[in-house]
């Protein structure tokens, strides 16, 4: 595991903080311990990048990764980003993955939202 991460578990919730890039060189170990996040007792994974300033599409393939992973699982995704928002917005992963500005708000809505039947990245829109 890479040292730019830090796993918290809240009850049921889990928050993994990303580091401030994610590009080829730590995208496998973010995608890794992604992965490793969605464990027996996470009802609610919060992938926090609200301090990540750059993420380019090996690190959006990661988050993809994980949101499938989670589905599987029965894990609620949510994603906090700020800087790299667009990114996801632009790939419509914004249409099945909750995204919230600030970790607050994710831990806040309390309420798993319903599943969503679309796949970010699956080139359907």
């Amino acid at each position: 595991m890479f040292e730019e991460y830090l796993l918290q578990r809240l009850g049921p919730h889990a928050v993994i903080t990303m580091p401030a890039e994610i590009d080829l060189t730590n995208a496998d170990q973010v995608c890794q311990a992604l992965l490793a996040a969605v464990s027996p007792g996470v009802a609610v994974l919060v992938i926090d990048m609200s301090r990540t300033t750059f993420c380019d599409s090996a690190g959006v393939h990661a988050v993809i990764s994980a949101y499938r992973h989670a589905a599987t699982t029965g894990t609620q995704l949510r994603l906090v980003a700020t800087t790299v928002l667009r990114i996801f917005t632009i790939i419509g992963a914004d249409e099945v993955i909750p995204l919230y500005p600030t970790l607050d708000e994710a831990l806040a809505d309390a309420a798993p939202a319903p599943a969503a039947s679309g796949d970010p990245g699956d080139g359907r829109r």
